[in-house]
């Protein structure tokens, strides 16, 4: 379904409920540039680390576009997706039976979940809706989680260091949006309903965290005017 929930006014803050779920393949595609090209460099960095039968985890997993990605290059892989949206859950339950795909989808708060150790963690465009006083705590437990020499794929929105130059960034993202079909009436909706609930960081901040939080390199894998793909890996024993 095309998006455009913002058409009209809006009467709440952004949530991940059943009105997103049924277009947001569509809000995802139009929203985030090279989307797909992203997608596709996650599933090949986390099919590097991964041997048969690892364990992956993708946190905020919404449709399950990432994980699906990762089982045309890992099929024996064992892919969960964790997202507290149960509208997500579902609609990710049901491309896996179209696709075939052996991915599990679990309807939990993955800040509250216990993982096993694993070999890849991915959060796309998920960390940013973590409030900031639990996102290093959030960090610092999937570097936990994580096996040795282990990778976490980490895709923001992000600000930059200048306002002045953050300013222009965003201005440019609109018109990106705009050559995707959205008005600007949709993009001020849509900016109003995420006041608050998206909270981006600078890409130094983001990897100043995750160093924090222990992991040995961290590398930019993709950057887009205020989008960015970052891996980091830990250290191997």
């Amino acid at each position: 379904m095309k998006d455009t929930l913002f058409q009209t006014n809006i009467k709440k803050q952004f949530e991940f409920d059943e009105s997103v779920a049924s277009v947001f393949d569509d809000m995802l595609e139009r929203s985030i540039p090279f989307y797909k090209e992203q997608i596709d460099l996650i599933a090949h960095f986390a099919s590097l680390y991964l041997k048969e039968g690892g364990l992956v985890y993708d946190l905020g997993s919404s449709t399950g576009n990432a994980l699906f990605a990762l089982h045309s290059l890992s099929p024996q892989s064992q892919l969960v997706g964790i997202d507290s949206s149960s509208a997500m859950c579902e609609r990710a339950l049901l491309k896996a039976q179209a696709y075939g795909s052996n991915a599990r989808f679990i309807c939990e708060d993955f800040l509250t979940f216990s993982f096993d150790p694993c070999d890849v963690v991915i959060a796309s465009w998920t960390m940013q809706f973590v409030r900031p006083l639990m996102r290093e705590k959030m960090i610092k437990k999937i570097f936990e989680s994580l096996k040795s020499g282990g990778v976490f794929l980490m895709s923001e929105k992000v600000l930059g260091s200048d306002k002045e130059l953050t300013h222009s960034m965003i201005e440019y993202y609109h018109r990106y949006k705009i050559a995707q079909g959205y008005t600007q009436f949709e993009i001020n909706q849509k900016r109003e309903a995420l006041e608050n609930v998206l909270i981006p960081y600078t890409l130094d901040e983001n990897i100043d965290m995750l160093k924090n939080a222990g992991f040995s390199c961290v590398e930019v894998l993709f950057k887009w005017v205020n989008f960015a793909l970052l891996i980091a890996k830990k250290e191997g024993k």
